[in-house]
């Protein structure tokens, strides 16, 4: 498995040129050896603007929930941390939008 080719592929893919036509990268950490894997729904816009996955209050939480410290956390080779989508959905009428409809099913990755 190669996580580069991985990475530029969701990045090339047209399904998401509103987002790299920006500039914005796709937000996930992941490694082949990690012990553990955190999925949720899609960053949150202050994750998306630091360019740090779970970088807001929910995920302090999840930090102290699972006793690790930043450092732990944020190790690929111990934590991969993968959302629903790559990219903050926007804002809706009462917190942020969901992932993209569908995305899980039509993000497809040539490996």
């Amino acid at each position: 498995m190669n996580l580069d080719l991985i990475r530029q592929q969701i990045i090339n893919s047209s399904e998401n040129s509103d987002y790299t036509d920006k500039g914005i990268l796709p937000l996930y950490t992941a490694a082949p050896k990690a012990k553990i894997v955190i999925i949720g729904q899609a960053p949150g816009v202050r994750a998306q603007d630091s360019g740090i996955p779970w970088d807001d209050s929910s995920g302090k939480r999840l930090r102290d929930w699972l006793n690790l410290t930043n450092q732990q956390f944020y190790d690929p080779d111990l934590v991969s941390l993968l959302p629903m989508d790559f990219y903050y959905p926007g804002k809706g009428k009462s917190g942020d939008l969901p992932p993209r409809k569908d995305f899980a099913t039509t993000c497809t990755l040539e490996l």
